[in-house]
């Protein structure tokens, strides 16, 4: 596991075209420093899979304006007014998943099972054309592994042989796209030395770790900030 010196240097390696893994919920939990860093590198024709896509002008969305984006695999769209113009004008690919579909997608994919069966879908158009089988009389539709070549997560606290702890719910997809990027690249709060955490409190062992950066200055922004009358 390396720890990198710099944004540019944990992103070395990516390229147009690639698949891509980006933890987060809505905006909790999110890359954002790698997010940034990506933006920056300027790589194209990117297939993005995420629970989101961001906000107009945070997050993924950062993306999605600059027409870096490709194809989205992801379950929720609701609030980015870009991502809405770019599919109905057909620059934008997208494959909308079931939320827990998704998840256990990419959790099999980093325990190396290639497809597994779900009921969710069943009797939709998401399951137009595609394998349904029966199991005791019910119906089930196929769902494929996902495995990105490059995973972009975020955590807490990792230390220098990569372990890691999120924050609440920063601990949402983050782990299983932890397990299922073939280089997973953790952006981290807080860097400790090797015997500063506690192994009985590690979410993600330093195994599914390639690459660290320790950022700062996090905005951390809210999507939808509600607060009494």
């Amino acid at each position: 596991m390396a720890v990198c010196s710099s944004i540019e240097e944990s992103l070395q390696g990516m390229k147009d075209g690639m698949m891509i893994m980006v933890g987060g919920f809505g905006l909790v939990g999110i890359p954002e420093k790698l997010i940034l860093g990506v933006r920056d590198l300027g790589v194209k024709d990117l297939t993005i899979i995420s629970n989101n896509c961001g906000v107009d002008d945070w997050g993924l969305g950062l993306l999605l304006q600059n027409r870096q984006i490709k194809k989205m695999i992801s379950s929720y769209v609701g609030e980015n007014k870009e991502f809405e113009r770019q599919y109905l004008s057909g620059e934008l690919e997208v494959e909308l998943v079931p939320q827990g579909t998704l998840a256990e997608r990419i959790r099999a994919g980093g325990a190396g099972i290639p497809a597994f069966y779900t009921p969710a879908g069943v009797g939709t158009p998401l399951a137009e054309g595609r394998e349904v089988r029966l199991f005791k009389g019910k119906e089930y539709l196929l769902e494929t592994g996902l495995v990105a070549d490059f995973s972009l997560i975020k955590a807490q606290k990792g230390d220098r042989l990569g372990n890691l702890i999120y924050n609440k719910t920063a601990r949402n997809f983050n782990p299983m796209m932890a397990a299922a990027g073939k280089i997973t690249i953790a952006e981290v709060e807080e860097l400790v030395e090797i015997g500063d955490i506690d192994s009985d409190t590690v979410h993600t062992p330093s195994i599914y770790v390639q690459r660290m950066i320790q950022c700062t200055n996090y905005e951390k922004r809210v999507e939808r900030r509600t607060v009494r009358a």
